[in-house]
């Protein structure tokens, strides 16, 4: 009897070990099938013809991770003893899908892994499930046994973005082609691009080249570094390479304020600025500043396809000082009847966008821009002062899209230990600790949310004034990068703190493989804070 007891009680512990998937984030309603899929050289994916591009996604990440070269065809004929399908379908879901595009479902036995969804954007998501679940399990002369299950999957928030700040650090293109990638493991669709601002400019302008090669000259750190920034070829490349894992690019090409690096290329366009903030603006009541950035934004916009271009819009006041005795500001304001400074940042808001919508994007600008006067069926406001309610309040009432990305808990440049000592705040009773990112309620604040808020999702924001070296950015990006995968992801009901410890544990593994320089929440002390 008590052989029996004890066979039982372990059969109860391989149950539940088997029974915790390993993914993050987490999907919405998985079961586990006691079947094992052998995955090996000689299985074969079978793909629909529309789907050639997210197949050949998935042949390659199995020779660059694995070593596994895999065949691919569209010829349903063959019938191999282990196959990948990939199929475009209709979904009979159990629950009702909101984000229908990117929703997939997931059928595994022995013989046959079957990756079904009405969209690409869904069979690309069912492919990285199938990705993590093959990145853990270890092979066994060259067959990987999968635990098999049955899964229906689709996310909470159609914007799940993080945000990397190159103007004040710049880190190239093979950093940023990895940190796509680690958004892309995650599920995380959109990569917000701070590329401009007043340590650099780091986008190149064919028709201004000054703006690269003298605009992009210093950092936050040291404003005599040589000049950094990416080629426009450089651009396309990675827009491409972030299309191919199905994530829009963001840039933020920010206005009127943010412009000093912008105005040591070309002065003539300055608005002035402060003592402490110098040649900040661009100037708003000049004509030919305007035609100026129009042209800038033409050449932005015919690099990024995701037509949504970020103008900033961000604390403009640290800066505008000379806007007050400035000639022909005061003139633009007597023509035009503005009375305060901050309706010529509504004026100059106005026209900037109505470029942007002639261009047919969508404008995205910070929360300061909530009360102006924008179209909100073209207008994405990113909430990022949570002391500023009324921002909210006011983006809400007016119907605005909003990204949630407020300094606490989405800013990654602050500390997210108490232990630490170089992030932002001082105060480290107040820090952005991976659990804050997870337990993150975007429909938490105390303001009226009306029936029809529309809040896309939301994002973290890694900014870089002391974040000078790939160690320091690895260590404030991960593991909060996989605490916001799963909060922007998995519904609140399906959501579990202990249980996304236990699966975070072993996506630690996967950093190491990676060479990433994390911070482990388990191990505070396994690997030393860098200074910058």
């Amino acid at each position: 009897m008590k052989k029996i007891i004890l066979l039982l009680f372990l059969s109860l512990i391989f149950v539940g070990a088997v029974a915790q998937i390993p993914l993050i984030p987490s999907p919405q309603r998985y079961e586990t099938i006691p079947a094992q899929f052998s995955l090996s050289k000689a299985t074969i994916i079978i793909h629909d013809m529309e789907l050639d591009e997210v197949a050949y996604y998935l042949q390659k990440e199995l020779l660059r991770h694995e070593n596994l070269p895999l065949t691919l065809t569209s010829d349903y004929e063959q019938a191999p003893a282990s196959a990948i399908s990939l199929r475009l379908n209709q979904l009979n879901s159990k629950q009702p899908v909101a984000n229908e595009k990117e929703s997939y479902s997931i059928s595994m036995d022995a013989g046959l892994i079957v990756v079904e969804a009405s969209h690409k954007k869904g069979i690309f998501n069912g492919i990285i499930t199938l990705l993590q679940l093959i990145r853990f399990t270890e092979p066994i002369n060259g067959t990987w046994q999968l635990q098999c299950y049955n899964i229906e999957d689709a996310p909470a928030y159609e914007w799940r973005g993080l945000m990397l700040d190159e103007s004040r650090h710049f880190f190239g293109k093979e950093k940023v082609k990895q940190l796509i990638d680690w958004m892309a493991l995650y599920k995380l669709n959109k990569f917000h691009w701070h590329l401009t601002d007043s340590p650099g400019w780091r986008i190149e302008i064919l028709q201004y080249p000054k703006l690269a090669y003298v605009g992009g000259i210093g950092n936050h750190t040291n404003p005599h570094t040589p000049a950094k920034y990416y080629s426009q070829e450089e651009i396309k490349e990675i827009v491409k390479y972030a299309s191919e894992r199905q994530i829009d690019i963001i840039p933020e090409i920010d206005m009127p304020g943010h412009a000093s690096a912008a105005n040591r290329a070309y002065p003539e366009y300055s608005g002035g600025g402060s003592q402490k903030h110098p040649d900040f603006t661009f100037h708003p009541g000049k004509e030919e500043v305007y035609s100026y950035l129009t042209n800038i934004l033409k050449e932005v916009d015919a690099l990024f396809p995701s037509q949504i271009i970020h103008l900033g819009g961000d604390e403009v006041h640290f800066g505008n000082a000379k806007w007050h005795t400035d000639e022909t500001i005061l003139a633009l304001m007597k023509r035009e009847k503005l009375k305060e400074m901050s309706e010529v940042e509504n004026y100059f808001f106005q026209r900037m966008s109505d470029t942007l919508f002639k261009m047919n994007n969508r404008l995205a600008a910070w929360d300061e821009i909530a009360e102006f006067n924008l179209n909100p069926d073209k207008t994405i406001v990113y909430f990022w002062r949570q002391d500023k309610l009324q921002q909210l309040q006011t983006s809400l009432n007016k119907g605005y899209p909003i990204v949630m990305t407020p300094r606490l808990p989405m800013y990654l440049d602050y500390a997210q230990d108490s232990l630490h000592v170089h992030g932002v705040p001082a105060n480290r009773s107040r820090v952005n600790s991976y659990d804050k990112i997870y337990n993150f309620d975007p429909y938490g604040y105390d303001v009226n949310y009306p029936l029809n808020s529309n809040i896309l999702g939301m994002q973290v924001n890694v900014w870089t004034e002391r974040i000078a070296t790939e160690n320091r950015l690895d260590y404030m990006i991960f593991p909060r990068i996989a605490a916001l995968a799963e909060a922007t992801w998995t519904r609140d009901n399906k959501k579990n703190i202990s249980d996304f410890n236990d699966r975070l544990k072993k996506h630690l593994v996967l950093y190491e493989k990676d060479d990433i320089y994390y911070y482990n929440p388990f191990e505070p002390f396994k690997t030393a804070e860098p200074a910058k």
